[in-house]
């Protein structure tokens, strides 16, 4: 099976079936064995270039070894088997991660995952020994590797997921699915759960999207407040969330957390914006540090586009709450690079604004870079425009009470932005466009 059937299979469970039902239908079109009922939370993680390489992470429970196999779609190539490398130790039971490089831009895979060595009998690797029936394996899941150069794509953006996953949020997450079954992304700007180390919690994240879509698109993430413990950063993140490995070696969080991938004319950029659970003892340090390492992944943009993600918004919709820390450490740069969006989450309304100074004499037209707050969950905050305006921006869109996903598109000079409900109402929508002529210009509506 393809994954452009794959991805088809998807839309029509997504588009016949609600909710409860929803769920089980995914997973009769997830790849599953008897045999593998212990390996669960499949996720495909980004790396610094998608389109040769791959990072997998899963978990299967109580296994002491696991591996990777993976191969083109189409068979042209050989099957390359990797060890899984152990990841999350006792307290989130067996998580493994594996990379494999070397893959063909633009094409189909297909891969399993199998508890054991992996060893395939004969030794080399290749996975057509005589003893490869002795590993229990999974069913086949599906990915396609990024296109070297600009080709266009779609993917999605959530925001805080966080609470009620199974009753409230999941809805909203499958809508974004069923509206866009060739995502080849989705972008997540913090909160995911509401306890950090709440297994049934992050259990409840993973059904809500289900196998095909873990397993069949990559995911970036950033963590929110509510991804740190009292202890720090959730034991569940690392081992699921492990990032390009890209970001800045000091301090050592930051490593987990912060990194950039290419994906077919675009870079994406997640940020740390936890100063007050991760370095309150050094958080301007902790900013600065990542100031540095952004400013310095922006100038190297080989590309159009450019897309920052982090949790705290810069400008607070949530009334009285301010984050002046993180907007006078990063808004300068952010602004001096034009970056394309900047999507974050926390205060659980909808904003969408700009700066004042980027107005133009149509009022429906901007030119600078877009600061999006959203959010996927049912928890729910009121929302004012005051730290807009007094922070020198303006809000275009506001919005409270609104769980919405969204769907963004890139096609050459032009990107397309659509926040809509589960019920499939459009609370938000613009479009970018670069020309030569014009320069760039963010036009209201879509």
């Amino acid at each position: 099976m393809s994954a452009t059937t794959l991805r088809s299979a998807r839309s029509r469970a997504l588009a016949v079936l609600g909710g409860t039902a929803v769920a089980a239908g995914l997973c009769a079109c997830a790849p599953q064995s008897p045999d593998t009922e212990t390996i669960d939370h499949v996720l495909l993680s980004p790396t610094t270039d998608p389109s040769t390489a791959q990072t997998v992470t899963w978990r299967a429970a109580g296994a002491e070894e696991a591996f990777l196999e993976i191969e083109p779609q189409d068979g042209s190539g050989r099957t390359s088997r990797i060890q899984g490398r152990p990841t999350g130790g006792e307290e989130v039971d067996s998580v493994f991660a594996a990379t494999v490089t070397g893959l063909e831009p633009d094409t189909d895979h297909r891969y399993r995952i199998g508890e054991g060595s992996g060893e395939d009998g004969d030794g080399d690797g290749d996975g057509d020994g005589d003893g490869d029936d002795e590993d229990a394996v999974s069913d086949w899941y599906t990915f396609t590797t990024a296109a070297e150069g600009a080709e266009p794509f779609k993917f999605l953006y959530f925001g805080d997921v966080q609470d009620d996953i199974a009753d409230e949020a999941a809805p909203v997450i499958r809508a974004g699915l069923e509206a866009a079954p060739d995502a080849r992304l989705a972008v997540h700007s913090g909160d995911l759960v509401d306890s950090a180390d709440s297994e049934s919690q992050w259990d409840a994240w993973f059904d809500a999207f289900g196998p095909l879509a873990t397993g069949g698109m990559n995911h970036l993430a950033s963590p929110g407040n509510h991804d740190y413990g009292s202890e720090g950063l959730s034991d569940y993140w690392a081992p699921q969330f492990p990032g390009a490995g890209n970001g800045p070696e000091r301090p050592t969080g930051l490593a987990r957390t912060v990194y950039h991938t290419d994906y077919q004319g675009v870079r994406f950029v997640v940020l740390d914006s936890n100063h007050r659970d991760a370095a309150p003892r050094s958080a301007d340090r902790w900013l600065d540090t990542q100031r540095r390492w952004l400013e310095q992944v922006l100038a190297d943009n080989p590309h159009q586009w450019s897309v920052v993600t982090f949790h705290h918004p810069l400008f607070p919709g949530n009334p009285g709450r301010d984050n002046e820390a993180l907007r006078r450490a990063w808004l300068p740069v952010l602004e001096e690079y034009d970056v394309d969006l900047v999507l974050q989450g926390h205060d659980h309304s909808y904003s969408r604004g700009n700066l004042a100074e980027h107005r133009t004499r149509e009022p429906e037209v901007q030119t600078g870079p877009v600061y999006v707050t959203a959010v996927t969950g049912p928890k729910m905050y009121e929302a004012e425009e005051d730290d807009w305006t007094g922070n020198g921006a303006e809000v275009r869109v506001q919005r409270t009470g609104a769980q919405t996903f969204q769907t963004v598109s890139v096609n050459g000079g032009t990107l397309v932005y659509q926040a809509a409900t589960a019920e499939g109402e459009t609370v938000d929508s613009f479009t970018i466009v670069k020309e030569e002529e014009d320069g760039k210009r963010v036009i209201d509506g879509s």
